[in-house]
């Protein structure tokens, strides 16, 4: 093992006479990851939920719309998606491929990046909101319909308010890993912490340096997660479904 690490390395300008240091290059990389990691997790929380519950609804069409969105995002590698979305969908849209030749690429990078998380993830998202809807006895949903509500309103105001105080664990699982899978974006161009790592590496040679330094970065995040979850779990915690931990 390498025992000659320079960490000073970090303080150093990336070009001579510059003022931009190597640490702040990382970071920018980093804020990039938790706003990709962000916007990606509102769009799966919010497709996710719906897939959900189509796939536990009546309606045999709309449980299979769900069943099949999950069963196609689920089982393509990710990396391949993001291909998709970035390189081949603009093609089929020449209005969109217009759009996103007159856009700054790293938005158009950064645009691509979320919708492919964000969809990927809500496949994963599915699955655990129909698991939270299913654990619950089918007492609850006939409770709604003896109230007078619709299956909307019952999947609003009874069964989803129970099955995400369920969810919390694995979805907390599943944020972590849509931290770590926004790390796959630097694919197609977009300047995330991993995308910086690998720069600060190719140019200084400095690769023991980048790569621990990123990797306590990711893990001082996921540990963030883990804790605020942690935090939610606790506190939305239904006695006789969660024990909530102490």
């Amino acid at each position: 093992m390498n025992s000659d690490l320079n960490w000073l390395l970090f303080f150093q300008p990336i070009v001579e006479g510059e003022t931009l240091v190597w640490w702040e290059m990382l970071f920018s990389g980093l804020l990039w990851t938790l706003a990709t990691s962000a916007v990606a997790g509102v769009i799966a929380f919010t497709v996710g939920s719906l897939m959900g519950v189509l796939r536990t609804a009546s309606s045999k069409p709309l449980a299979f719309l769900g069943n099949a969105y999950v069963e196609i995002f689920r089982n393509i590698p990710l990396i391949v998606q993001f291909f998709l979305w970035y390189f081949v969908v603009p093609e089929f849209i020449p209005a969109l491929k217009e759009w996103s030749i007159e856009q700054d690429p790293t938005f158009v990078q950064f645009l691509a990046s979320v919708v492919c998380l964000g969809l990927f993830t809500a496949s994963r998202v599915a699955e655990q909101v129909k698991s939270g809807i299913l654990s619950l006895s089918r007492g609850q949903r006939a409770a709604g319909y003896a109230l007078g509500l619709t299956e909307g309103q019952t999947y609003r105001f009874v069964l989803l308010p129970m099955a995400y105080r369920i969810i919390v664990p694995p979805m907390t699982s599943e944020a972590m890993n849509l931290i770590k899978n926004s790390s796959v974006a630097l694919t197609i161009g977009l300047t995330e912490l991993t995308f910086r790592t690998r720069e600060m590496g190719e140019v200084t040679f400095a690769f023991f340096e980048a790569y621990i330094a990123a990797t306590v970065l990711y893990v001082i995040v996921a540990m963030t997660v883990n804790r605020v979850m942690a935090l939610v779990e606790r506190r939305t915690a239904v006695p006789g479904y969660i024990t909530g931990g102490k």
